[in-house]
């Protein structure tokens, strides 16, 4: 018998979006394709923390789908999965203010999540 240990990725969220996960109500995360996000994959746990805070949420990793640009990634996942309380633009507008286009430019990442129960 093999013992697998699951691995805990820990990463900030703004507070907007921490409350869409910990109701329940956001299932994609999107992220740049970080190289320290190489190795994300489904049944991984994300440890989400408000920066500055010990308020955290932890979720599963459904899965991780690769995307060229933020705008190819709300196409391929439906803005609803990511923030069902604003529209398509202004999700775009939003994730752009996050991340400048020389952060885009090394891609993004659709995180399936999951909220587990604590």
């Amino acid at each position: 018998m093999t013992g697998t240990t699951t691995r805990v990725h820990e990463l900030n969220l703004y507070r907007p979006y921490f409350n869409l996960v910990a109701a329940g109500e956001k299932s994609t995360e999107v992220r740049v394709k970080y190289p320290r996000l190489a190795d994300l994959a489904a049944g991984d746990v994300i440890r989400l923390r408000i920066k500055g805070t010990e308020e955290t949420v932890d979720v599963r990793v459904t899965r991780v789908n690769e995307y060229p640009t933020f705008e190819a990634l709300l196409d391929g996942e439906g803005p609803a999965t990511v923030n069902p309380t604003s529209s398509r633009e202004e999700q775009l507008a939003n994730i752009r203010n996050i991340y400048g286009p020389e952060k885009e430019a090394l891609g993004a990442l659709a995180i399936g999540i999951e909220l587990l129960t604590p």
